[in-house]
């Protein structure tokens, strides 16, 4: 042990009972791990009165710092002990570390009230969270008739602008996702369709599930995560900055400016970013069924018209719709409701991507109990 370690001395026996500190008790030595279990347990007393009845000697100490005067201020339970031997200098460190010293939080059980408050609570956050949405579709619809009946005085260089962004701009990434999962699950169907010599039925599974399931999902999830927090994201950045309260001065339509044009555009993509993610994931079944099982391309497009139907693709577009237009409402839901802070940017916008995924999943369940006779 180096002489400079801080630690621990009983004091001599006509003294009374106490301990003398010596070493250097500052930040640095305090956080090495063998120092500070030494003083932990050193400091482990029986009884909380215990250590206020020992004499304690400070004078030997090298150097006292704010950390080794707070060890030492919690050991004593934030009281001073009755016999303390000090030198100034480290009394008026002690004194400055008990002046704002704050006592440790009494950890309260949670009682059956509490609980039922608390649940009364998030059941008010959850009748708020849907007012604000019937709101907003209901503005929505509105804004919808008004672009109907003046449709040339229209957002649409916004609309173009978003569907570039959430469109054009993820046709890399969806594409690259949608290949690996179309090799990823037509080469595991391989291993179990070879053991029946079933090996010309992995055209029907991989069609039915990349064009019914798996490619509107993988999309839509991508987009959730992707645009629908940037969409999120950016309402937010107008609060913070109060260009929404800009706007609401200038008499400019927050509904028909911002949550139109973006809702449209996620419509409208959505679509086809799920017919392009399912092209690259069949495109990626088709060569691993070549490679794995000898089921040549040509042969795979022949019998994908046979083995999925027309009515499967027109379900996939039509759910597709109905994901883009919740992932842009969530998101524009979540941006009008944050606050001009930073926390609450943070905040909205994770909420908002979960709440997007969790929805696509939960309508896309719903898509597949209503429609579970058409193309099948």
């Amino acid at each position: 042990m180096s002489p400079d370690a801080p630690r621990f001395e009983p004091t001599a026996a006509p003294e009374p009972a106490g301990l003398r500190l010596l070493g250097d008790w500052s930040a640095a030595r305090l956080a090495e791990p063998a120092a500070w279990a030494r003083i932990q347990a050193a400091l482990a007393f029986a009884a909380p009165g215990e250590a206020l009845a020992l004499s304690w000697d400070l004078r030997g100490l090298q150097r006292l710092d704010h950390t080794g005067a707070q060890v030492l201020w919690n050991a004593w339970g934030h009281e001073w002990p009755s016999q303390l031997l000090v030198e100034p200098a480290q009394r008026a460190m002690l004194g400055r570390v008990a002046q704002y010293a704050l006592a440790e939080p009494v950890v309260r059980s949670s009682s059956a009230w509490q609980l039922f408050l608390a649940l009364g609570a998030q059941v008010w956050l959850l009748i708020d969270h849907l007012r604000d949405a019937t709101a907003l579709l209901g503005q929505l619809l509105l804004d919808v008739l008004k672009l109907l009946r003046a449709p040339t005085k229209g957002p649409w260089r916004d609309v173009s602008g978003h569907m570039f962004r959430i469109g054009a701009t993820a046709l890399p990434i969806t594409a690259l996702l949608g290949f690996l999962i179309g090799v990823v699950l037509a080469y595991l169907m391989s291993l179990q369709l070879r053991q029946f010599g079933a090996d010309s039925f992995i055209v029907n599974i991989l069609g039915m599930s990349v064009i019914r399931e798996l490619g509107p999902m993988l999309a839509a999830i991508l987009i959730a995560g992707r645009s629908g927090s940037t969409i999120t994201a950016q309402i937010g950045v107008m609060r913070v900055t109060e260009e929404l309260d800009a706007m609401r001065v200038m008499g400019i339509p927050q509904g028909y400016r911002l949550v139109l044009p973006r809702a449209m555009a996620m419509a409208l993509a959505m679509p086809l970013l799920a017919v392009w993610t399912s092209l690259a994931a069949l495109f990626g079944g088709m060569l691993a069924a070549d490679l794995t099982m000898g089921v040549t391309p040509a042969y795979f497009f022949a019998a994908l018209p046979r083995a999925v139907e027309i009515s499967n693709l027109t379900l996939a577009m039509g759910k597709s719709v109905v994901f883009g237009l919740l992932i842009g409402l969530i998101g524009c839901h979540y941006g009008l409701r944050i606050k001009p802070n930073t926390e609450s940017l943070g905040q909205g916008t994770t909420a908002s991507v979960v709440t997007s995924i969790a929805m696509v999943i939960l309508v896309d369940a719903l898509f597949a109990l209503v429609f579970k006779d058409v193309g099948l």
